[in-house]
């Protein structure tokens, strides 16, 4: 990614299936983006925690980390505005850091992880959709 040039006026960016283990920090950068794609990438929990430090991001709407290896919720509380967060098809065991998400929160995307119980969404009284197929709910 570093040989790539990121626009700073950039409203969506697109990383699916590029093997990232980690995140650019330029991308804190980006005060216009609405949409940040991290399908399909190497992602782990360590590698999100600067996410929650990124100000500048904080009108993101749409976050996805679909297809990665978090064992967890990733603290997204920054994200004021956030509408759409999709965390389905890693290794996620508890829904604990949901309280976190801003109640703007249309759709929650959880399936294909290890959750055991619904929990911390009382307060996301705009959501619409809600997927956790695939799970170990009880």
């Amino acid at each position: 990614l570093d040989s790539i040039e990121l626009p700073p006026n950039l409203t969506e960016l697109d990383l699916t299936a590029n093997r990232l283990s980690s995140l650019d920090p330029r991308i804190a950068n980006l005060s216009n983006l609405k949409k940040l794609s991290l399908r399909q990438n190497l992602i782990e929990d360590a590698a999100v925690e600067p996410i929650s430090s990124w100000h500048a991001l904080s009108d993101i709407e749409d976050l996805i980390f679909r297809d990665n290896k978090l064992t967890k919720i990733p603290d997204v509380s920054i994200f004021k505005s956030l509408l759409i967060f999709d965390v389905s098809f890693n290794e996620i065991t508890t829904l604990h850091g949901l309280s976190k998400v801003s109640n703007t929160l249309k759709e929650l995307y959880v399936s294909k992880n290890e959750v055991l119980k619904i929990e911390e969404i009382d307060h996301l009284h705009e959501l619409q959709i809600l997927e956790l197929g695939s799970n170990r709910l009880r």
